[in-house]
């Protein structure tokens, strides 16, 4: 018996739904497969402990995580609670300080799901995009100084460094090594950021020379969400930085069908850490309660979970299970359907102890 100890953080919003969701289909899965069990702890973090206590999560929340096997998170942000004190108080410290430091966001258009590209299906769309996940951007490198007055100044540094540029660099073209078209495409904006994102481009064309056996090419975020658009069948590997790899995943999701089909694993490739594994759409407070959140994203994510334990082949189990379910025409109403999480939930469970494989 093969047993892993997986923390949930359903946390905000709609992720309490979707992460109870998401066990439910991995009890089945595990019931199912026999020889495999996870045993899961719950906390209770978030806005609503940071409402009783002024923390999102407790001081020595780190060290509560370090023992377990993966994470499975909901999602952080609530209408009374300023956005960067959600996400600054419990995600960015888990995947800063378990150095998760490449995020992993696989994209394909599941059957029965359409997407706003016209004449664009199933196989057509099929990416993975590797964002940076530790530093550029979102470092929370600045300050602001002169608060209230007319000279008032903030200031928001992006910070690259040859170690985490050339780390996540390695990743990305080793994952497009490992797919049908070894093919990697590099986004940048190194014609206006003169600095990081040039030294971006420079480690990227250095670090392709170890990897001779992917092709890969360079595009500018802006002419990139162009080229995602309309030309989706040219793309495979992307990699990004952690704000403009952050922006283009969510229009990926989109272009796929619906953010609640989008998937997350924020990774630490040396595993001297949790991973932690998340649907990419947020907390979603319009409709959390109402029983309708897609819980797809959550399953994906659990099976993304599943293949980073090694246990591939209840990855793949679960991932039929849900392409059956979405093939079957069970949808939520994001994705055009009409159908609840919990109909939508029951309909994969169905099909996992069905399955005859």
């Amino acid at each position: 018996m093969r047993i892993y100890r997986i923390a949930a953080i359903p946390a905000d919003g709609i992720g309490p739904e979707v992460i109870g969701a998401g066990l439910t289909v991995l009890r089945a899965l595990q019931e199912r497969v026999g020889d495999m069990r996870l045993d899961v702890e719950t906390f209770d973090w978030g806005s609503e402990r940071f409402r009783r206590t002024g923390a999102m999560m407790p001081a020595d929340g780190l060290d509560a995580l370090r023992k377990f096997d993966a994470i499975y998170f909901g999602a952080v942000g609530a209408p009374d609670v300023p956005d960067h004190v959600t996400l600054w108080g419990l995600r960015l410290p888990i995947c800063q300080g378990f150095d998760q430091y490449a995020n992993v966001r696989p994209t394909r258009i599941l059957p029965g799901v359409r997407s706003p590209l016209r004449d664009v299906g199933p196989g057509d769309l099929d990416w993975v995009i590797v964002r940076e996940n530790s530093e550029g951007e979102y470092s929370g490198c600045g300050g602001r100084a002169h608060r209230g007055l007319p000279e008032e100044v903030g200031t928001e540094v992006a910070i690259f460094t040859r170690v985490g540029v050339t780390r996540i660099m390695r990743y990305a073209f080793g994952l497009a090594r490992a797919r049908p078209r070894k093919l990697l495409t590099v986004v940048t904006k190194s014609n206006a950021q003169r600095h990081g994102m040039v030294m971006w481009d420079e480690i990227a064309a250095e670090v392709a020379k170890e990897f001779p056996d992917v092709a890969w090419d360079k595009m500018l975020v802006d002419a990139m969400t162009a080229r995602m658009t309309l030309k989706p069948r040219s793309l495979d590997m992307i990699v990004a930085t952690n704000l403009h790899a952050d922006i283009l995943s969510d229009l990926a999701g989109a272009l796929a069908g619906s953010l609640g089909v989008a998937p997350t694993a924020n990774v630490d490739p040396q595993r001297r850490f949790p991973s932690m594994f998340e649907p990419i759409h947020g907390s979603a407070f319009d409709i959390a309660g109402k029983g309708i959140a897609n819980p797809v994203a959550s399953f994906w994510t659990a099976a993304q979970m599943l293949e980073h334990l090694g246990e591939a082949e209840a990855a793949a189990r679960l991932m039929r299970a849900v392409e059956a379910t979405c093939a079957a025409g069970v949808l939520t109403p994001d994705v055009g359907g009409g159908a609840t999480t919990k109909q939508v939930t029951d309909a994969v469970v169905a099909a996992i102890r069905g399955a005859n494989d």
